[in-house]
């Protein structure tokens, strides 16, 4: 029987993580877990809960309501990949919006939401067979992992392509707010104090600036593909 590894894809906001890793898995027959979703979700329920907004973050009552949090991913046959629900919530719509991109930073840099995260990350993965998405994951949920990606591009493109995701989806944006939210998620996700966006030392650098879906998909699909073999040889 093939031996199966973990695969962790980390790298800065709107670099096509979650869309290589979720192909990736399913080309291979993993289990893919976006973690970025999980965050996303904890910092919705306490913006509803108004724990968090533009000019202020209640950490203590943020840490108080964690208890509260439970999260899960269904499979949907039609999209192919799991939909995250927040207290059996499908929120995967919600979360993407450009109001909880811009407060997911400050949510996820407090160190007990990590932890609980980080625990759940690592049950997910135990039996191998996953590819996982987010900015610590070959870092700190998986330091061991077989194979770690890290993802970058020029930050104007990242913000081009994160501008055109969300007009397609027909919301109400001006570039200039995308590409300050760019920069300020950059800026809040390398600087924070618990796990920071940084690249393992093991990883590898893959630029997609000026790389199409397709010929960034092939490439990292031969890599995977090559260290399997690796570990199987």
């Amino acid at each position: 029987m093939e031996k199966k590894i973990t695969i962790a894809i980390d790298g800065f906001s709107s670099t096509g993580k979650s869309t290589v890793a979720k192909r990736l898995a399913k080309e291979l027959g993993y289990v893919y877990v976006d973690t970025g979703a999980m965050y996303r979700a904890v910092t919705l329920y306490m913006m509803r809960k108004i724990f968090v907004s533009e000019d202020n973050i209640d950490e203590e009552a943020i840490i108080r309501h964690l208890p509260f949090i439970n999260l899960h991913f269904e499979f949907n046959e039609d999209l192919g990949y799991g939909e995250m629900y927040l207290n059996n919530e499908n929120v995967e719509k919600e979360i993407r919006y450009l109001e909880v991109s811009q407060q997911v930073s400050k949510v996820s840099a407090i160190p007990q939401v990590r932890k609980k995260l980080v625990e759940q990350q690592q049950e997910m993965g135990e039996n191998k067979g996953v590819v996982m998405d987010g900015r610590d994951i070959g870092t700190v949920v998986f330091p061991d992992a077989e194979l770690k990606i890290f993802m970058t591009a020029s930050t104007e493109t990242r913000a081009q392509r994160r501008y055109d995701e969300l007009k397609d989806r027909g919301d109400d944006i001006n570039f200039e707010d995308v590409l300050k939210n760019v920069k300020d998620r950059d800026y809040m996700d390398s600087t924070r104090e618990d796990s920071p966006l940084i690249k393992a030392d093991d990883a590898i650098e893959f630029d997609n600036s000026n790389l199409g879906l397709e010929e960034q998909f092939e490439k990292i699909l031969k890599i995977a593909k090559d260290k399997i073999a690796e570990v199987n040889s």
